[in-house]
C-alpha cells in the first residue's frame, strides 16, 4: 500500500497538467471566456450538488441504521456521490467531466460495486458481513478434492448464541 504512496505527487501533477491541455482545447474550440464560464458553472453545480449527496448519504445510513439493515451499501453509494460531487466541484473540465458521470445512476452503480469490492478485501469477513450484510457466493459443482487429515480438533467458536462457521471464499482462477 506505501509503496504505492510515493506515485500520488507524480498523479498529481500529470492529473493537473491534462487539465490545463483539456481547458486550453476547450478554449481555443469556443473561446477562452465560455470555458472559463463552463468552468465555474460546473463548479457551482459541484458545490449544491455535494450538500445534496451529503444530506442524501446520511439519511440513507441513518435510515438502514434504524430498519437495522447493514449500512454497507448505503455508505459506498453515498462515497461515490460525494466523489462525483467534488469532483464536479473542483475547477476543471476533465475533473468534472469524471464528476458528473459518477453521478449517472450505471456508472454509480459500477462504481459503487468496485468500492465495496476494494472494502470487503480490506477488512475482515466479519465486518465485512456487519458492513454489506450476508455474502453472496457462488458455488460450482466439480470434482471432489481428497480430504486431508485434520488436526486435533479446535474450540467450537460461539457467536450470539449461534455456531460459527470459519473458512475462505476461494474464486475460480485465483491461487
Amino acid at each position: 500500500m506505501r509503496r504505492g504512496l510515493r506515485f500520488v505527487p507524480l498523479a498529481l501533477l500529470a492529473a493537473v497538467l491534462l487539465e490545463l491541455v483539456v481547458f486550453v482545447a476547450v478554449g481555443r474550440a469556443i473561446g477562452f471566456g465560455s470555458a472559463l464560464l463552463a468552468v465555474f458553472a460546473a463548479s457551482l453545480l459541484g458545490l449544491v450538488l455535494l450538500r445534496r449527496e451529503g444530506m442524501r448519504a446520511w439519511r440513507g445510513f441513518k435510515a438502514s441504521a434504524q430498519a437495522g439493515q447493514p449500512p454497507g451499501r448505503q455508505v459506498t453509494d453515498g462515497l461515490v456521490g460525494l466523489l462525483g460531487a467534488l469532483l464536479l466541484a473542483l475547477p476543471g473540465l476533465l475533473s468534472g467531466l469524471v464528476g458528473l458521470s459518477l453521478l449517472v445512476p450505471p456508472v454509480r452503480r459500477l462504481a459503487r460495486g468496485g468500492v465495496q469490492r476494494a472494502a470487503e478485501r480490506r477488512v475482515s469477513s466479519m465486518v465485512a458481513g456487519d458492513l454489506f450484510g450476508p455474502r453472496r457466493v457462488r458455488v460450482r459443482r466439480g470434482a471432489a478434492q481428497p480430504a486431508e487429515p485434520q488436526p486435533a480438533a479446535e474450540p467450537t467458536v460461539v457467536v450470539d448464541g449461534t455456531r460459527a462457521i470459519e473458512g475462505e471464499i476461494v474464486e475460480p482462477g485465483r491461487n
